[in-house]
């Protein structure tokens, strides 16, 4: 019987990508992609995984009648979530609590039920704020600077490692995927559940619906060409926050590596997945980025203050994901940049509504 994989968040960046990728590379597979559309610009996807050969189901992950629909798989990729890490601030948790956790526990017993292995795409937001906010950063004139002699356990030359501490806060986003975290490692050992945990940093590329909380690689691209405001938020508003970004194609080939080892011996709990200090960029930096390969500036606002979940600096240590796989990401800084500026101008009658 050939393999049938289930993509949860199907219509989604990551998973749309993803599920498109293992159909071009398994065409022998059954991929099915599984989304509620919530998301803007999600509806752009179902045409896309169709034409790939991928089957759409509509349904949410909250509701496990709507999976139990899809039937039988052999493994889950569970991409879905409510993203932003400000969710809930200030309003009603309800959707991010019954999508993230609940969720991920409906998918988990699916996974049970079926005999299934699962990916589960987690988030570095699973390590505290307080704790971030308070590594030993120099102020430069294009970003904040990790100090070398930081001395701070999880904190490496090459960034943030699953050694960090998870004492503390972290947003009712990162509390969320850290409890399904938690829940997959009982159903590991009680189960025997074949699962891998990616907590995955700024991941970017082609389809991407960018937004101001989720996204803003591609946000600031499309800013840039497609005209809009933007502005440097928090840590004074000098825009010298940073992050590491990951292409997208970069996470495929981790993914294709995990799961060709998922039988050969037990994962680790988890690993930190990011683009890596080669890769890394302030918003500052990004700004000039998008100058120099749009021709366009526009004016950037300045926020001082800093909203509760803002942290100024998060860069991905790789190195136990990729001691265990031999994974590296292959895409540096600009080739993301250019994949999403060429999808941008081809696609621009498609996505400018959603994203100016």
């Amino acid at each position: 019987m050939a393999e049938r994989i289930l993509v949860t968040g199907g219509a989604g960046f990551v998973g749309s990508n993803i599920a498109l990728a293992l159909k071009r590379d398994r065409s022998v597979a059954s991929v099915v992609a599984f989304d509620n559309l919530k998301r803007r610009g999600s509806e752009f996807a179902v045409e896309r995984l169709r034409a790939g050969g991928v089957e759409f189901v509509h349904g949410d992950v909250r509701a496990p009648a709507d999976l139990a629909s899809v039937g039988p798989v052999d493994l889950i990729i569970e991409a879905s979530a409510e993203p932003s890490v400000h969710a809930g601030y200030g309003g009603d948790p309800n959707y991010l609590i019954h999508t993230n956790l609940n969720g991920a526990v409906n998918c988990l017993e699916h996974a049970r039920q079926h005999g299934a292995a699962m990916v589960f795409f987690s988030t570095s937001r699973v390590y505290p704020i307080a704790p971030l906010r308070a590594l030993p950063l120099e102020r430069k004139p294009a970003r904040f600077i990790l100090r070398a002699d930081a001395g701070v356990p999880g904190v490496t030359s090459a960034g943030i490692s699953e050694q960090f501490t998870l004492a503390g806060n972290r947003s009712l986003y990162g509390a969320t995927k850290l409890a399904a975290e938690l829940l997959i490692e009982e159903y590991k050992a009680m189960y025997g559940l074949r699962a891998v945990v990616n907590r995955c940093g700024v991941i970017s590329g082609p389809w991407q619906m960018g937004k101001v909380d989720q996204g803003f690689i591609v946000l600031w691209m499309a800013r840039h060409l497609f005209g809009g405001q933007l502005s440097y938020m928090g840590f004074g508003g000098d825009g010298l926050q940073v992050r590491d970004v990951l292409h997208v194609d970069d996470l495929y080939d981790l993914l294709v590596k995990q799961l060709a080892g998922l039988d050969a011996k037990p994962a680790p709990a988890f690993y930190n997945v990011g683009g890596g200090m080669d890769n890394s960029v302030s918003l500052g930096e990004l700004t000039a980025l998008c100058q120099e390969m749009s021709g366009k500036r526009i004016d950037i606002g300045r926020v001082a203050e800093t909203r509760d979940a803002d942290i100024p600096y998060y860069v991905t240590d790789n190195s136990l994901v990729t001691e265990a796989t031999g994974w590296r990401p292959k895409r540096d800084l600009r080739t993301i940049l250019d994949d999403v500026q060429r999808w941008l101008v081809d696609n621009r009658h498609q996505v400018q509504s959603v994203l100016s």
